[in-house]
């Protein structure tokens, strides 16, 4: 476990950043529920509109389920001792990066080889 970092910033940064998606969950409902096709009550443009819109939500959901799975990963690691070491190489992550994202798998180094492939 590291001692060099503040893991209880970190640890109240992710469960702020997971609090904060779990409400936007009630919100982004309504906007991905089915589009109504009926064109008596709804235009053309604006029908088409909405379906934009719900793709967008459902889009933006989709992303938020991935951050809650990458944010529940972190805690875990936390809890595990390995918060802040590298997935790959095992060195430390450098607090820098974690200030950017606290839910970094790869030190800069092992992520810069990854994007060259």
């Amino acid at each position: 476990m590291r001692k060099d970092i503040d893991l209880e910033y970190y640890r109240k940064l992710l469960l702020e950043r997971r609090d904060a998606i779990t409400a936007g969950r009630e919100a982004r409902k309504k906007d991905t529920q089915p589009v109504e096709l009926d064109q008596a009550t709804v235009g053309r443009l604006s029908r088409m509109d909405a379906m934009q819109q719900q793709a967008m939500s459902q889009a933006t959901g989709r992303r938020a389920e991935l951050e809650l799975q990458r944010i529940t990963a972190a805690l875990d690691r936390m809890n595990s001792g390995e918060y802040g070491y590298c997935m790959k190489c095992e060195e430390e992550i450098a607090e820098g990066r974690l200030r950017v994202d606290p839910t970094t798998l790869l030190c800069i180094s092992c992520a810069q080889k990854a994007e060259k492939r």
